[in-house]
């Protein structure tokens, strides 16, 4: 700050105590004339109301004294007349460097500790389940929803249940978070036509066990399916982790598992892309994230 606007704020601080001052001294001085009733004349309401004087009770007097001596002590211990700092030295500046540095003392302990144990022990941890949960917040909860639901608008999967496109171990979630996933679901609508798309729209309906009441369009599906997606997906359409290619017969879907989502994904393609985090994220905070989504329910026992 300039010693013109130093000088400008101690002007104007100290203006208003001594106009506080002086109000104070003069309401306690000044003599209202008042009639012999004790009323100042002032009436309303055809004489019901008239205004009196009192004087100012004890209480009041004596909370105003200590809020001004408050407020002169407040000024000698911390900054408020301009450049003065203070006896105390206290700034919000000061404040804000020293919490980062107790942060940065616990966060040191932290990434030791996160070093020294395995994912299994992390995943028990109240207090790395903590931090976790913030870089989750930070990072992950935009595209996977707060609680690691997932997405179905964006193509985000569930972090929570046991359903990994591609591969649920930890290594591979690991890989999935430094170097992020690009899923690409081809379009084939040129190449079945409407027909196709019904039909393997509702073979595909029936894979985890759903009925359909036309089964010469899911035999005809099966057909197609065969030819164009178990490549990708495996003939009994348990998916490749190696592909990113979802299971589709676990009813886990990453864009909706109605007919009209399946025939959009079929008909249109689909293209998921998952950012990678190695240049944001700490090799702590990655196997953090681990952890959290193993005590989030997804163990990686039904990884392919």
């Amino acid at each position: 700050m300039s010693s013109f606007w130093s000088g400008w704020v101690i002007f104007f601080a100290t203006l208003n105590i001594v106009l506080v001052v002086f109000l104070f001294i003069f309401a306690l001085r000044v003599r209202i004339p008042v009639d012999e009733d004790g009323n100042t004349g002032h009436i309303w309401a055809h004489g019901a109301l008239r205004e009196g004087v009192r004087r100012l009770p004890m209480w009041w007097i004596l909370m105003s004294i200590g809020l001004l001596v408050f407020s002169l002590i407040y000024l000698v211990l911390y900054p408020g007349l301009g450049a003065y700092e203070g006896t105390l030295g206290w700034s919000s500046t000061k404040q804000v460097e020293q919490a980062m540095e107790r942060n940065d003392a616990k966060l040191v302990d932290l990434q030791e500790f996160v070093r020294k144990k395995p994912i299994s022990a992390l995943a028990e941890d109240p207090g790395v389940l903590r931090a976790a949960g913030v870089v989750y917040d930070e990072n992950c909860a935009a595209c996977h929803g707060a609680q690691g639901k997932g997405n179905v608008t964006l193509g985000a999967p569930d972090l929570t249940d046991d359903n990994w496109s591609w591969g649920g171990s930890d290594d591979a979630i690991r890989t999935s978070l430094l170097q992020g996933r690009r899923g690409a679901m081809p379009a084939l609508g040129d190449a079945l036509g409407d027909e196709g798309v019904r039909q393997i729209t509702t073979y595909v309906y029936t894979l985890n066990g759903r009925s359909t009441s036309r089964q010469d369009l899911a035999r005809k599906g099966a057909e197609r399916y065969q030819q164009l997606c178990a490549s990708c997906h495996g003939p009994q359409g348990k998916g490749n982790p190696a592909l990113g290619a979802p299971d589709l017969t676990d009813d886990s879907w990453l864009y909706g598992g109605d007919r009209a989502d399946i025939a959009h994904a079929i008909r249109h393609g689909r293209q998921g892309v998952m950012p990678a985090w190695e240049a944001r994220l700490s090799a702590e905070e990655i196997e953090m994230l681990i952890a959290w989504m193993r005590a989030a329910g997804g163990d990686g026992n039904g990884a392919p």
